[in-house]
């Protein structure tokens, strides 16, 4: 599927469209997976909002790489790294990548995480379990799951690292 869109680094003034994405998304992607209270609690796009303009605005936050996906001025897809606070020195962390599930297999993924993570980098992410899409999503970029799980708000997490440069 072939679409225009642009990439960008994210900014404070995104944070309510960077909000309505992770909720949509969250309910498309994990609805079976985490509680319906869980995706249809009627708080839940104002704390995504907290979330994200905590994210882009605060300080602690100064080394974390954000970034929008745009389709005819519309936030279509979001994802946001950083150091990982659990791994070597200098790997990053995927924290965030989600696009709407109408965009899936049209690049806008794969130039969201190149976007805030270089190609090159070593880097490790956490992905629900199952969720075969993404993790083959995160394979054909280079990232194989390293046999580490966890199991958060009773969602069932694997880890997927990608250690090579390329």
């Amino acid at each position: 599927m072939a679409i225009n869109f642009d990439v960008r680094r994210a900014e404070p003034t995104d944070a309510l469209e960077m909000a309505k994405v992770h909720v949509d998304t969250w309910r498309e992607t994990y609805r079976g997976l985490m509680s319906d209270s869980a995706l249809d609690d009627p708080e839940l796009l104002a704390w995504r909002e907290k979330f994200w303009t905590a994210a882009l605005s605060d300080p602690r936050y100064e080394k974390n790489n954000a970034a929008v996906a745009v389709h005819e001025e519309r936030v279509i897809g979001i994802a946001m790294s950083g150091p990982s606070p659990e791994h070597a020195e200098g790997q990053q962390e995927l924290f965030v990548l989600y696009t709407y599930a109408a965009f899936h297999g049209s690049g806008v993924g794969a130039a969201l995480l190149n976007e805030v993570i270089s190609p090159s980098t070593p880097a490790v992410l956490w992905v629900a379990d199952p969720n075969p899409r993404a993790q083959a999503f995160y394979r054909k970029n280079g990232f194989i799951a390293d046999g580490t799980v966890k199991i958060e708000d009773d969602v069932k997490d694997v880890r997927m690292v990608r250690t090579h440069t390329n």
